[in-house]
């Protein structure tokens, strides 16, 4: 389950990219198109991060932080492209999916392992 974890941020991360790319340039049907996407991909992130917190068996400080910076960086995510689409200032959403990413990422790899990396 970790491997489709890792896969779906990772992808929802190029999706964004596209989805802001596509409204600053005026693709508004396209732009659309990859947002929807986008979106199931956070139901996909939000399915396989489920999971992984359940094959837990205690659940320390560590794995709760986990899945809040986790939900915070699919909502700043989310914020992200809403604000490009409504042709708002997103400046402090970029600040705070880049914080909460690299704190996810942090726990994620360096802390919680799940399965990932080698024992």
């Amino acid at each position: 389950m970790a491997h489709l974890h890792i896969t779906s941020w990772v992808i929802a991360f190029v999706l964004v990219g596209l989805v802001t790319t596509f409204t600053r340039n005026g693709n508004e049907k396209v732009a659309k198109i990859s947002h929807m996407i986008l979106r199931l991909f956070y139901l996909l992130i939000l399915y396989s991060g489920g999971s992984l917190f359940a094959s837990y068996s205690v659940y320390s400080v560590l794995v709760i932080i986990k899945l809040l910076v986790g939900l915070w960086t699919v909502a700043a995510m989310e914020m992200v492209t809403v604000k490009y689409k409504k042709k708002k200032p997103a400046g402090i959403w970029w600040a705070q999916l880049f914080i909460a990413a690299i704190i996810a990422i942090v726990l994620g790899f360096g802390f919680l392992g799940a399965g990932v990396l080698p024992a």
